[in-house]
């Protein structure tokens, strides 16, 4: 939890379980939504789930449910009611009036961590960029006192009502984000390009899967890492040598389930250490229930930047959740995933994909991590001898590590 030095925020959660989608994954999403909660600095006190085809147009949730969540709200002295998906300024105005608390829906959570974490100049004009263009289709919602004001002498405008004074505010404020961002790019892809001819490795992930924890292994560095979401915002780049290959790693922001578009296009020059590395390292946290559904999102956003087709290394982290022991041949009870030992998992579907290299590790107790650096050395080693074949000799007189 974010400090603020304020009393924690009372929250209710609030989705939809969608037709196709059966209840353990419904409940996944909400105990993601919680973390996003939990990580903003708010209690999450109850959730409430109802089952529709699309969300109700007027208030999200139908009639019947919002006059649940109303009375629950007043009886247990609720701040903040968050749902999980984006609200339109029609459907934030309806429901603030039917519960009677401050409404969040997921973008504007996510934009809220974003803006807390956010750490540089760079990060933090990124964030603010995002945060100004989910608020312009948003401010009607927001000048509902405006309805209030009567008419009067004195009280008509010189022919620009407050809210367009604030729109144009607002675009020209998001006009002079774009020309600061733009300067950052070009001064980012000159660092880029100053780094010569290195092969480059990109950690990518969903958030909170163990990349930092990895960058500070193979790098003997200090980035910031904790458990919780989006710890790293800024892409931290590294000179990382194994054996005798030196290679650049660069450790970046986390992807998750319904990024906000936005924030993909505010953070574009964080996301181009990914489209220009040589070498993907998809960090998977195989202790999540919802993993392979979280390994489907990282691919989803891939594709989106252009990368989807690079070299990739598949590390899956956190095997210490396992118990690492094998059954016994007579042991009759059924397997769990948490009974798997390493043996048994490199057995599953996981550890044979035909298209990438993988390696089951955990980062924390640094289990299996020469395996990782050793697969490593050989994925950069490939991509090094077609960029210098002359060099080539070089690595046949030194051992690999």
């Amino acid at each position: 939890m974010i400090e603020t030095g304020r009393p924690a925020e009372r929250a209710i959660l609030i989705g939809l379980n969608y037709p196709g989608q059966d209840e353990r994954e419904t409940e996944d999403f909400l105990d993601e939504l919680a973390f996003l909660a939990d990580t903003a600095g708010a209690v999450p006190v109850k959730r409430f789930v109802q089952k529709l085809e699309i969300p109700d147009p007027r208030t999200f949730v139908g009639s019947g449910k919002t006059e649940e969540i109303a009375a629950f709200v007043s009886s247990e002295a609720i701040d903040l009611a968050i749902f999980d998906d984006e609200l339109s300024a029609s459907q934030i105005r309806n429901i603030e009036k039917a519960l009677g608390c401050r409404i969040l829906d997921r973008t504007n959570l996510i934009l809220d961590i974003f803006a807390r974490r956010a750490r540089t100049s760079h990060a933090r004009t990124q964030v603010e960029l995002a945060q100004y263009k989910y608020l312009l289709p948003r401010l009607t919602g927001m000048w509902t006192h405006l309805e209030r004001q009567r008419g009067g002498i004195g009280l008509r405008g010189p022919g620009e009502t407050e809210i367009e004074t604030d729109r144009r505010i607002i675009r020209d404020k998001i006009s002079l984000l774009k020309k600061q961002l733009k300067k950052i790019d070009v001064q980012m892809a000159t660092q880029r390009k100053n780094r010569g001819k290195m092969v480059r490795a990109a950690l990518v992930g969903y958030t909170n899967v163990g990349k930092s924890t990895i960058m500070n292994l193979l790098s003997k560095s200090d980035v910031f890492a904790e458990n919780k979401l989006f710890a790293t915002l800024d892409t931290t780049v590294r000179k990382v040598v194994i054996g005798n290959l030196p290679f650049l790693l660069s450790d970046t922001v986390g992807f998750i389930r319904k990024l906000p578009h936005d924030l993909v296009e505010s953070f574009k020059s964080t996301l181009d250490e990914v489209r220009e590395s040589d070498l993907l390292l998809h960090v998977v946290d195989i202790s999540h229930a919802g993993f392979e559904e979280q390994i489907k999102v990282v691919n989803e956003t891939l594709r989106e930047l252009g990368s989807s087709d690079k070299p990739s290394i598949i590390i899956f982290n956190k095997i210490d959740a396992f118990s690492h022991v094998a059954k016994d041949e007579y042991d009759l009870t059924p397997v769990q995933r948490e009974n798997y030992s390493l043996e048994d998992l490199k057995k599953t579907w996981m550890a044979n994909d035909r298209q990438h290299p993988v390696v089951f590790i955990s980062a924390k107790t640094r289990e299996n991590v020469e395996e990782l650096r050793k697969l490593l050395y050989d994925e950069v080693r490939k991509i090094h001898i077609t960029r210098y074949p002359y060099n080539d000799f070089l690595f046949n007189l030194s051992p690999n590590p």
